[in-house]
């Protein structure tokens, strides 16, 4: 296993928690809505092969929250300016729900942010039959419940929710949660202009989906795929939205085969 470490990096003024671990060129991680689980086991099998980076956004975890970082544009500024001050440019990435909405919004900015990308159950384009789940209404149990198709299969269930959370992760979730209203919120968990705006990309770039999605509809995929030109869909079977977390190991195989 790669042995990960935690650091602080300063950007912008603002201090952020980054894991880092693995070797070999870089990997960049954006973590979903729910936060950052660190380095599970997605994480060591990715940086078997690259050096992965796994911050926590902005507002998230132990990261600072800057004022002016207020919706996923914001955010995207942010990371480019990580990227620019770290030599992290024209990397890998994936990004997870929320996190591949911060993606997408990158290559949307600009072309020398990734080499490859892999969006996975990603946010950010409206569907046009279903709806996102609003996570914002219902209990962090409800919205477990609508993550994970089915939590039998899950290999660290246990480790991530075997037990109830201390008081601290209590505190550090609610923070999380009002980050990501502050960021997702109004419209919610979309960006009408980024179909329009991913006209431009022409990154190398694979969209994963959990085929039982119960928070963004796999007709995301779809929309997607639509709005990147020449990118390739896989959807994962019998997984909800979090197949880097349900099946870890099918997920590890498709985007090591990617990247």
């Amino acid at each position: 296993m790669a042995n990960f470490t935690e650091e602080t990096i300063s950007v912008a003024g603002s201090n952020l928690q980054v894991f880092k671990g693995g070797s070999g060129d870089p990997l960049l991680v954006l973590h979903g809505a729910g936060g950052n689980s660190g380095p599970r086991r997605y994480a060591q099998a990715l940086a078997e092969k690259f050096t992965v980076y796994l911050p926590s956004h902005p507002g998230y975890g132990k990261s600072d929250r800057p004022e002016w970082v207020e919706s996923m544009q914001d955010l995207a500024c942010f990371y480019t300016w990580f990227q620019e001050q770290e030599g992290l440019e024209n990397v890998r990435a994936v990004g997870f729900s929320m996190g591949g909405w911060l993606a997408a919004e990158m290559l949307s900015m600009t072309g020398h942010a990734f080499s490859k990308v892999m969006l996975v159950g990603a946010a950010g384009i409206k569907p046009q039959d279903g709806e996102i789940a609003d996570i914002f209404i219902i209990s962090p149990a409800q919205v477990r419940e609508l993550v994970y198709h089915d939590p039998a299969q899950v290999p660290e269930w246990d480790e991530l929710f075997g037990s109830d959370p201390t008081p601290e992760q209590a505190n550090q979730a609610e923070g999380d949660r009002e980050m990501a209203i502050r960021l997702t919120w109004k419209p919610y968990m979309y960006n009408p202009r980024l179909p329009a705006k991913l006209a431009r990309v022409s990154v190398p770039t694979h969209i994963v989906w959990g085929e039982q999605d119960a928070l963004v509809p796999v007709e995301c995929a779809d929309l997607y795929q639509q709005a990147l030109a020449g990118s390739e869909v896989t959807v994962i079977s019998n997984c909800g939205h979090s197949p880097q977390i349900e099946k870890p190991d099918e997920f590890a195989q498709t985007a090591l085969a990617f990247f």
